[in-house]
Parts: structure tokens; C-alpha cells; sequence
């Protein structure tokens, strides 16, 4: 497979794996919305749902394949034939189909989940690949909670999957368990003991149930995994799944790292607003790259840096991601540098000593005022006797 060494697919799956949500689930129409965004974004790969789960994932993925005509439209299933002729059927319309199987691979789901061994979840592991390959080419597998399984067995597994045809190999840190050495050395030890990996692309899938899902991430590009798994916002089962916005945003920061993607990041701003108010999902203020503290400045000493030359406290620029712009917010915390950036946008200029006095003011109302708004400016100029 001709691939460039330094490209890094995006496959999204806030409309699989995200919608797992409690209270987040979509209508077809808001799916449909929201994939014509990711397609927009320059995601390469859409999980559009899991078909035997519901009707309603079904026709989901039917009607995404008519929607959508630039990402690869993947379906989930398990490893049975039912799941994956249902796929099939639901990918129908798809131009660049893809189907997404696999099982377990840690000994906990061989023995806890499948009562099963081994040997018997292999076989069932090469079946899926191969009943899945009949019908469609572009076969993904994932092998479920390699986070804890024996590193041994994995590379076996996954020369096994990749000999009977498939093209990504997924490796996922389903329960958020890895540290990123840990998940770094899993990716490293397939790279360098799978004999056919160079036919598969490695992709990684983590969760963020010990918050490091982008790290492990990153940590599974570093050692020579190729497609990232996430989701908008981070959303996902539990604690969620690893934010695509993160990790598209760090390899665009770092780019000694050598490594790109076709993502568009000037739409992650607003894709982010859409997935939230379609999913009832509301986005925490302080998350990474799309929440709305993340480009604001409020301590004094932030503040005065970032007014003399703004890369003193900021590594991304708030457009490269679409953000309205920064902000520095007024609070009993800020400086007078601060204060009279504001007030010369309000058309106040003040000579030292005036803002000397008016600062003192302002902190009187900061104190007692947890926002700042340009009305208390204003009041506190016009009638600084009530101030």
C-alpha cells in the first residue's frame, strides 16, 4: 500500500462512538448535518454507526452514504456474520466504503467476555476479516482492549487479521488504561514484530477514563501508528474519547514531530458549537482548543504579557481554529495595562496618573462584580462619584 509516511488519517466517530452518550442520540437529519460539516472539516474517514444495533443506525448509515461523497463512510459490527452483512446492506450507497470489525484481545474479554480461548478468538478474529473482505475491500479490525493485552498475543493476532485482508489494524485503549510509554511501546513492538505490518495502516482509538486519551494518542503516532480515532469535543462513552481538535491542534503546533493531516482546523470552532447543541452536549469552559476560556486572559500578569506581544501566552492563534478572537477579561485580577486596553477601545485616554485613580476605582467594582462588562466601564468613567 502506497501511503505518505507522514500523513496522518482523521476518522471520526462522534456519530458512533459519541452518540453512545446517554441523552446524546441524533436524529438521521441531525447526522447528516453534522457529517456534511466533518466532510467540510477534511475528516478522512466517518463512522456513521453500527447497523445491527437499531433500525435507526441503519438507515443512518444509508443515509450518509448518499450524503456525503468525499470521507470513507465505515460501519461498525462485531465479529459475526449477521453484524457484517447488516453493514454491507447499510453501506450499499457508500462511494468509498469501509467495514469496522473485530473482537476482543485481552485475556480479561477472552475469559470474562467470550468464556471463550485464545485460539477460538483468533479463528473467529480471521473469519470476520475474511467474510467481511468478500464484500468489501477496505476492511478495518479492531482488536478491543489491546490497552491490557498481552503484547505477544496482539502481534500475532494482527499478522493473522492483515494476512486475510485487513487494511487498517485498530488498536484501541478501550478503558482508558494505558500510560503513554505503555501504549507508545504496544504501537512500537507491532512495528517491529508484525512481518506484514507494512501492509496495514496502525490506528489508534483512546479513552479518556485517567484523561489521557490525546496523550496515548500522540504517543501511538510517535511510535508509527498513522489514523487517529476521536471524536468533537472529546465526547464518547464514560470520561469520552480522544478529541480530534487536540490532536490535529498538537501535531500542527509541533512540527518537529514531521507529521500533517488534511484537516481543515479554521472550521473546528464551529463544528464544535454544532456537535454541542445537536448532542445537548455542553463544551466545558476550560477544554483545549474550543472552550470559550481558551483563548481569555485574566490574571494581570498573563494579561501584560499577552498585550505586549501575544505570543508571550499564546501558543495557538485563536483564528487558526476559528475562534471569535481572544479576550481579556476584567477581573479583580487584572492589571492596569488591562484596564486601559480597554478603555482606549472605549475611547478613554488617560494619562498615568488618571489611570492610577480610575484603576483604583475599578478594582471597588471588580471586587464586588465576578464579570466586567463594558457597561461598568462606561458607568464607572461617566459617574465615578457611585463607582
Amino acid at each position: 500500500m502506497l501511503h505518505d509516511p507522514k500523513r496522518v488519517y482523521v476518522f471520526d466517530t462522534t456519530l458512533r462512538d459519541g452518540e453512545q452518550v446517554p441523552g446524546c442520540q441524533l436524529t438521521t437529519p441531525e447526522k447528516i448535518e453534522i457529517a456534511k460539516e466533518l466532510e467540510a472539516l477534511g475528516v478522512d474517514i466517518i463512522e456513521a454507526g453500527f447497523p445491527i444495533s437499531s433500525p435507526g443506525d441503519f438507515q443512518s448509515v444509508v443515509e450518509l452514504s448518499k450524503a456525503v461523497t468525499e470521507p470513507i463512510i465505515c460501519a461498525l459490527t462485531r465479529a459475526n456474520k449477521g453484524d457484517i452483512d447488516s453493514a454491507v446492506a447499510a453501506l450499499q450507497y457508500a462511494k468509498r466504503p469501509r467495514i469496522h470489525t473485530g473482537i476482543g484481545s485481552s485475556d480479561m474479554h477472552i475469559k470474562n467476555k467470550f468464556n471463550s480461548t485464545r485460539e477460538e478468538i483468533l479463528e473467529r478474529a480471521v473469519d470476520a476479516v475474511k467474510y467481511a473482505k468478500k464484500s468489501v475491500e477496505d476492511i478495518e479490525f479492531y482488536a478491543e482492549d489491546a490497552g491490557r493485552a498481552d503484547v505477544h498475543f496482539l502481534a500475532q493476532m494482527v499478522e493473522a487479521v492483515i494476512a486475510a485482508g485487513a487494511t487498517v489494524v485498530n488498536i484501541p485503549d478501550t478503558n482508558g488504561y494505558c500510560l503513554p510509554d505503555q501504549y507508545g511501546s504496544k504501537i512500537k513492538f507491532l512495528k517491529e514484530n508484525v512481518k506484514n505490518i507494512d501492509q496495514a495502516i496502525i490506528s489508534v482509538h483512546c479513552h479518556n477514563d485517567l484523561g489521557l486519551a490525546t496523550a496515548n494518542s500522540i504517543a501511538g503516532l510517535q511510535n508509527g501508528a498513522r489514523q487517529i480515532e476521536g471524536t468533537i469535543n472529546g465526547i464518547g462513552e464514560r470520561a469520552g474519547n480522544t478529541s480530534i481538535e487536540e490532536v490535529v491542534m498538537i501535531l500542527k503546533t509541533h512540527q518537529i514531530l514531521g507529521l500533517h493531516t488534511n484537516i481543515n482546523t479554521k472550521n473546528f470552532y464551529e463544528l464544535s458549537r454544532m456537535v454541542s447543541s445537536q448532542m445537548r452536549m455542553p463544551v466545558q469552559p476550560n477544554k483545549a482548543i474550543v472552550g470559550s476560556n481558551a483563548f481569555a486572559h485574566s490574571s494581570g500578569i498573563h494579561q501584560d504579557g499577552f498585550l505586549k506581544n501575544r505570543e508571550n501566552y499564546e501558543i495557538i492563534r485563536p483564528e487558526d481554529v476559528g475562534f471569535p478572537d481572544a479576550s481579556i477579561v476584567l477581573t479583580a485580577r487584572s492589571g492596569r495595562h488591562a484596564l486601559k486596553f480597554h478603555l482606549e477601545r472605549l475611547g478613554f485616554n488617560l494619562s498615568k496618573e488618571e489611570l492610577s485613580e480610575v484603576y483604583h476605582r475599578f478594582l471597588v467594582i471588580a471586587d464586588s462584580k465576578l464579570d466586567i462588562n463594558d457597561q461598568d466601564l462606561l458607568l464607572m468613567m461617566v459617574k465615578p462619584q457611585m463607582a
